[in-house]
């Protein structure tokens, strides 16, 4: 008995000490995460160029790899986000970039999905490096009306936050969002809302009607120039200002795959979802008239996003391609975090991330 007791002691000892070390252990990586965290800001490792990330592929739909619609653009060392769909700024965060960073935003439109983590975005935006001014939010007209709801929605929050951390972190200069409201331009006219000698940003009028306004933007540093449509159909003056851009940027909804959604709705007498599946096939283009749109204006690569429905299975993607991968063979389907790379003073287009 005595040398099973003096065993089970030893044992005791072992398992303790064990757990002291597993402890020190744990804590030492938690303190070199954090650290690797905190100072991480993918911005520094990327050469000059021209940059395209995905902080969000999907559309309206829940996907596990397809957040609401979201895109960073970086153009040397200037940080842009064109819309704030739902989990995009958290997903900033992942892929290494610093919310604090991003000098404007730009809306494509003013359907949900594009608007609802504007609140998210701007509030880190400010407390993440203490910006001393409001978040500028470029969008056609109506998007005064809409940061303002979101500044009067978030006022609070902005007296909270300044009262318990102060001018250091929380400085009320820089609290919410400032619109900068533009007029849609003329299809066949590119409107110009920031020239700076090396960066371009213009705006280009596309179609999602009901929804009016609607633009897409074009973005140009140095060489290196890309496209990004916002919720659409094919048209004419995406094409054509899309010409001999680097990157095009599409959404696209798959007509086949919608009509099996509306046929499983019919099938179980769902009538709300068999109306919005029949109803959403005339606003959005087809991952075919995507590559053609590519294909005509001899785009480098085509990017699709805002993809609906989600691809949540193995094998989906060829049938929501659906043959547009032999009209236009230089592309990728979006995935939350896929990112390229476009260097300036060479015509290299390379990605980088390819999810998160």
């Amino acid at each position: 008995m005595k040398k099973s007791a003096i065993v089970a002691a030893i044992l005791l000892i072992i398992v303790a000490v064990g757990a002291s070390q597993k402890e020190r252990i744990l804590t030492t990586l938690m303190q070199k995460g954090l650290e690797s965290r905190f100072g991480s800001d993918l911005m520094n490792e990327l050469e000059d160029g021209l940059h395209l990330g995905l902080c969000g592929a999907g559309g309206p739909l829940p996907a596990p790899n397809a957040s609401g619609p979201c895109l960073v653009v970086i153009a040397g060392d200037r940080m842009f986000v064109v819309d704030a769909g739902t989990d995009g700024l958290r997903n900033l965060g992942r892929m290494g970039l610093q919310a604090g960073r991003i000098e404007a935003l730009f809306l494509t439109h003013f359907h949900s999905d594009h608007i609802d983590g504007l609140g998210e975005m701007a509030t880190i935006r400010w407390v993440g490096a203490a910006n001393k001014s409001p978040l500028p939010v470029y969008g056609p007209t109506g998007a005064t009306q809409v940061v303002e709801g979101f500044n009067t929605a978030y006022k609070f929050d902005h007296v909270y936050r300044h009262e318990h951390h102060g001018e250091s972190v929380a400085p009320l200069s820089g609290a919410g969002m400032i619109a900068q409201e533009f007029t849609t331009p003329e299809l066949g006219v590119l409107s110009t809302l920031i020239d700076d000698g090396d960066l371009v940003i213009e705006a280009l009028a596309v179609g999602h009607v009901p929804v009016v306004p609607a633009v897409g933007y074009r973005f140009t540093y140095k060489n290196r120039s890309l496209l990004i449509t916002g919720d659409t159909i094919a048209m004419d003056n995406i094409r054509e200002f899309s010409k001999g851009v680097d990157l095009l940027v599409h959404e696209a909804l798959a007509p086949n795959l919608v009509m099996q959604m509306n046929a499983a709705a019919r099938k179980l007498d769902n009538k709300v979802l068999e109306k919005v599946t029949i109803d959403i096939l005339d606003y959005h283009a087809s991952p075919i008239e995507a590559a053609e749109a590519a294909r005509d204006a001899n785009v480098g690569h085509l990017l699709y996003y805002h993809i609906v429905p989600p691809l949540v299975i193995p094998g989906q993607a060829s049938l929501y391609l659906n043959g547009a991968e032999d009209i236009f063979p230089d592309y990728t389907i979006g995935q939350d975090g896929v990112m390229f790379s476009m260097p300036s003073g060479s015509k290299d287009l390379h990605k980088i991330r390819k999810s998160l």
